[in-house]
C-alpha cells in the first residue's frame, strides 16, 4: 500500500526513526501489557449499558495503534471468540513491532493497515463497535478532521475510546518542549537532539516548572522514543476538560465518561478530589452540571496528564445503578466482598476516608446503614435481586427486612465511591451469553 500522504512528514519520521510506545516485542513471552481503556469490563460497563457478549461478530479498530500495546490487549481478551481488530497506523516501523507481538502470541484476529487515520473512510471497512484513538488526535495537524474519520467508520450505537493530553498537568512539558525549540532551534539530526536535552534536563534548577512536577512524568525515562514524544514532538497540543466538551460533546453530540488510568473517574469528581477535609461548599458543588464539576476537579487536583474516556452517539450507555437484574463485580485488583466489607464495617456506620493505595485517592466514604452486609455478598456472580434475597432471607431484625428500593439507595455511597474507582462495575447477565 502507498505511504501515507496527508500527514506531517516530521511526524512520520519520528515515528519510523522511533517506534511508539516502546517496547521490546519479545517481552510478550513473558507477560501481556494491558492497557485502561481497553478493559473489555470497561468498555461494557460504560459503552454497552453492560450487555455486551462481544461474541457476535464484534469489531473494534484500533487508530493510530502503533507498537500494539492496545491492538494486542484487546486481541488477547476477544481470543475465543469471532471478534476482528483493525490495527492502522502510519510507521511501518511500529507495525513491523506490533505484528511481531501477534506472531509471538499467536493471535489470527488482527487486520493490519499501513496509513494514516485521515484516510479511514476510503478504505471501505465495515463499520466498528469500537474504537481505540488514544494519543493521536493531539498529534494531528487538524484534529478534528482525525475525530470525523473515526466516526465516519464508527457504528451508530458504537463507542470511542479516547486520550488526548491534559493540559493542567502538562504545564511543565509545554514549557520545557518551548524552551528546546529555542536551544535546539532548527537542527534536524534527531540523535543529537535526544543527546542536548538529555544535557539540559541534567541541568535544570530545581524552580523549573518540569523538574518540580517530574513525578507526573514518565515518557523520558523510558528511552529516546519516550523523551522524543515528550519534548520534542512537532506537533502536539492539550486539551481541557471544558474545550473537549466544547469538541466532542457541543459540536459532535458525544456523551463522554471520562475514566483517569487507575484512578477512574475520581479525579473528575470534586467531593473525591478534597481528601479528608472538603471544603464546606462540597454539597453545592456537587449539584452543579457534570461538565462543571469536571472542569473544577481538573484544576483542584492539578495533576492529570492524560484525559482518558469513552465517546458514545446516545446517552445513557453507562450500565445503570438501580437494576436488579445487573450483576455488580469487583474489578481492576484483588479484593472480596468479605475482604472490603471489614473496611466498610471498621467504621461502625460513620463516614470515614478511604485510603486507596492502589490509586492515591482518599475519598470521603459513607458505609450506610446496610453497606458492609451487601459487600460481602457480592461475589460477581449474583445480581442484585438475589444479593438483596439473600439480605433478607439473613434477616435478623425485629421489622420486616427492607426491600429493594431501601437497599438500593442504602448501598448507593458504597457503590458511588467503589465505582468512581473503577474497582466495582455492572454487567447484564446476558453480557455471559
Amino acid at each position: 500500500m502507498q505511504a501515507p500522504d496527508n500527514h506531517l512528514p516530521q511526524v512520520r519520521q519520528q515515528y519510523e526513526a522511533l517506534p511508539y510506545p516502546p517496547c521490546d516485542p519479545e517481552d510478550d513471552h513473558r507477560r501481556l501489557a494491558t492497557t485502561w481503556l481497553e478493559d473489555l469490563a470497561m468498555i461494557n460497563h460504560y459503552c454497552f449499558a453492560g450487555r455486551q457478549s462481544f461474541r457476535q461478530g464484534f469489531r473494534a479498530l484500533v487508530a493510530g495503534g502503533g507498537t500494539g500495546d492496545a491492538t494486542i490487549f484487546l486481541a488477547e481478551q476477544l481470543r475465543h471468540t469471532d471478534a476482528q481488530i483493525v490495527h492502522l497506523d502510519l510507521s511501518s516501523a511500529s507495525i513491523a513491532i506490533a505484528r511481531r507481538r501477534a506472531e509471538i502470541r499467536r493471535l489470527e484476529n488482527i487486520t493490519w493497515i499501513h496509513d494514516s487515520l485521515l484516510n479511514l473512510p476510503r478504505h471501505g471497512l465495515a463499520p466498528f463497535d469500537y474504537i481505540n484513538c488514544s494519543g493521536v488526535l493531539h498529534h494531528l495537524a487538524d484534529p478534528d478532521a482525525g475525530l470525523r474519520a473515526l466516526l465516519e467508520v464508527l457504528r451508530p450505537e458504537g463507542a470511542l475510546g479516547l486520550m488526548v493530553y491534559g493540559a493542567t498537568g502538562r504545564t511543565g512539558v509545554y514549557q520545557m518542549q518551548t524552551l528546546m525549540r529555542l536551544v535546539l532551534g532548527d537542527e534536524p539530526d534527531i540523535p543529537r537532539k535526544i543527546a542536548q536535552t538529555r544535557d539540559i534536563l541534567a541541568s535544570l534548577p530545581p524552580g523549573n516548572w518540569f523538574k518540580r512536577g517530574e513525578d507526573l512524568y514518565h515518557d523520558h525515562k523510558q528511552g529516546d522514543a519516550g523523551l522524543y514524544d515528550l519534548l520534542l514532538h512537532t506537533q502536539d497540543r492539550a486539551y481541557s476538560v471544558s474545550e473537549l466538551y466544547a469538541w466532542l460533546a457541543d459540536t459532535h453530540g458525544l456523551h463522554l465518561a471520562f475514566s483517569d488510568v487507575q484512578r477512574g473517574r475520581a479525579p473528575y469528581l470534586p467531593h473525591m478530589v478534597t481528601g479528608a477535609r472538603p471544603p464546606d461548599l462540597t454539597p453545592r458543588l456537587r449539584q452543579l452540571p457534570a461538565r462543571q464539576q469536571h472542569a473544577i476537579a481538573e484544576l483542584m487536583i492539578g495533576d492529570i496528564t492524560m484525559h482518558s474516556l469513552y465517546a458514545t452517539r446516545q446517552p445513557e450507555r453507562t450500565a445503570p445503578y438501580g437494576n436488579a437484574q445487573y450483576v455488580p463485580f469487583f474489578y481492576h485488583e484483588p479484593m472480596t466482598g468479605e475482604s472490603i466489607a471489614r473496611v466498610f464495617a471498621g467504621s461502625r456506620g460513620q463516614p470515614f476516608v478511604l485510603r486507596h493505595q492502589h490509586s492515591g485517592m482518599a475519598l470521603t466514604a459513607h458505609p450506610g446503614r446496610y453497606g458492609p452486609q451487601i459487600l460481602r455478598l457480592i461475589d460477581g456472580q449474583r445480581s442484585f435481586a438475589e444479593i438483596f434475597a439473600q439480605f433478607r432471607a439473613e434477616w435478623r431484625g425485629q421489622a420486616a427486612a427492607p426491600d429493594d428500593a431501601t437497599l438500593f439507595a442504602d448501598f448507593q455511597p458504597v457503590f458511588d465511591v467503589l465505582n468512581a474507582l473503577e474497582r466495582l462495575l455492572l454487567r447484564h447477565p446476558q453480557a455471559a451469553g
